[in-house]
């Protein structure tokens, strides 16, 4: 099967579409001349769109279709998703690969003509039964191998070699001059080493206090001599404004004013990146730039910044990972990572990838 038609399917999140880009290059390497497709949703399609190792890109807009079926518009909404639905099933698929082994994902699969629907079988986390919608299983493996790596597993599984991990995000010149104007427009030049700290998580028990972020920013900015870039979604801009309201010094937040790519070009720049445990942390590592990232209700050895050179800081509490979005303390295990522990893994990062420039001016 030289040109076999593959498609993909891994529909969410932002972190999750970063750890199968390298099963996408590993299917591109084993069939240099198959289609390759890829079913994703909305939100996360822009990590995607472009790459190339990839030759189609079917985009669900689920969450609008779903909220546009209760509206007078719901007629529209309709006719969208019954166009999508032919869209998925305009060609057959010598081989689906279900990556996203859940509900959402496997009502599609069902719906896709394909000859070998491959995921992993009854017994791995969290599945919702969605193998059984697969008519090739493969045996399920431990939650707590890294979310990348089981997806290289699958692959394995079926005899497709995986000799590398390679990401080759779809980063253009137009999003590296973007990421490079937000820059030069507060101060910070082409040669200028900065940090990025990203303080936002989808679930609150992952956030870090607000106080202490003012703290480390204000400290990576005096100690380190690194000119700090807030980032996050424009949802997280409250948030981040917070944080700066209680720093003594200027910070840039861009946070709600990138897509992910130039988010990913800013990040490629970067000297750092301080992060919770959030989308954008998997962007950075996907880049190659060194993470300290703040656990607390998750385990990184599942979902962490993979590969070397990056620091994680977590509690010792036995209940942690809990992988709780509610907690009867407060978070505890967020509070239990002290600002002087941030700092003191940021200075090592920074030692490490630079020689440290003196701070420059920003302007707010």
């Amino acid at each position: 099967m030289d040109k076999p038609s593959i498609l993909i399917v891994k529909l969410s999140a932002i972190g999750d579409v970063v750890h199968t880009l390298p099963a996408l290059n590993a299917l591109r390497r084993y069939y240099p001349q198959a289609h390759i497709a890829w079913l994703v949703e909305e939100a996360a399609a822009n990590l995607v769109s472009g790459h190339p190792a990839l030759d189609r890109l079917l985009v669900s807009h689920r969450k609008t279709w779903l909220k546009g079926l209760g509206s007078p518009q719901w007629r529209q909404h309709a006719n969208q998703i019954k166009a999508f639905v032919k869209s998925m099933r305009d060609r057959p698929y010598d081989m689906v690969f279900d990556f996203q082994a859940a509900l959402k994902g496997a009502a599609l699969i069902a719906l896709v003509r394909g000859k070998r629907k491959i995921g992993f079988g009854p017994g791995l986390e969290h599945q919702e039964l969605s193998h059984l919608v697969l008519n090739e299983r493969v045996p399920a493996v431990s939650m707590d191998i890294h979310a990348l790596e089981r997806g290289l597993i699958m692959l394995q599984a079926v005899g497709i070699p995986t000799p590398s991990v390679e990401y080759r995000l779809p980063i253009k010149p137009s999003h590296r001059l973007r990421a490079d104007q937000f820059l030069s427009k507060y101060g910070i030049d082409a040669q200028q080493a900065f940090a990025v700290i990203n303080p936002m998580a989808k679930w609150e028990t992952k956030l870090w206090r607000i106080d202490r972020f003012a703290q480390v920013a204000d400290r990576v900015q005096r100690e380190l001599h690194l000119p700090v870039v807030f980032t996050g979604g424009s949802e997280d801009n409250a948030y981040v404004k917070a944080i700066k309201d209680q720093m003594k010094s200027q910070a840039l937040n861009i946070s709600g004013q990138t897509d992910l790519l130039t988010l990913a070009a800013l990040l490629e720049r970067a000297a750092l990146m301080i992060t919770t445990d959030t989308g954008p942390m998997h962007i950075a590592a996907a880049v190659g730039t060194p993470t300290v990232a703040l656990f607390g209700p998750t385990a990184p050895w599942r979902t962490g910044p993979y590969g070397e050179g990056h620091r994680i800081l977590r509690s010792s509490r036995a209940c942690c990972p809990c992988f709780k979005r509610a907690c009867p303390q407060a978070s505890a295990c967020m509070s239990d990572i002290s600002v002087d522990q941030v700092v003191s893994a940021a200075a090592e990062l920074a030692e490490r990838v630079c020689q440290a420039p003196r701070i420059a001016v920003i302007k707010d």
